[in-house]
């Protein structure tokens, strides 16, 4: 049984037919230095943007996987209206319709403190 060196590589006990020269321990460089690994590199909008294009595809195929799974005809009422659609298409229309609602009064909001702000200086 051999005990590894630090670089996992290296046994302790060396053959006898080795040379002297390569009893020393090898150092590999495997990650950054001491000095660099405290420094962080800056967030940038680029940066933002992939992520942000990231989570979307990602989101997109868990969309395409529900709309495919859940392809069932349903009855739905509202108001005045009447019929069958299926289960996926009548969820993501009541989630669009969330949506929308929140963005309005998420801009009403955003409307106010502005007008708040103007007032203010």
């Amino acid at each position: 049984m051999s005990v590894l060196r630090r670089n996992q590589n290296v046994p302790a006990d060396p053959p006898a037919t080795a040379p002297q020269a390569d009893t020393a321990p090898q150092q590999e460089l495997v990650g950054p230095t001491a000095t660099s690994s405290s420094r962080r590199l800056p967030r940038t909008r680029t940066g933002a943007v992939w992520f942000g294009i990231c989570a979307a595809a990602v989101a997109l195929v868990v969309l395409i996987v529900f709309l495919l799974q859940n392809t069932r005809s349903v009855e739905v009422s509202f108001l005045w209206m009447h019929g069958n659609v299926p289960l996926a298409l009548a969820l993501l229309v009541a989630g669009v319709g969330v949506a929308i609602l929140a963005m309005a009064v998420g801009e009403a909001r955003v409307g106010q403190l502005r007008r708040l702000a103007r007032r203010n200086r």
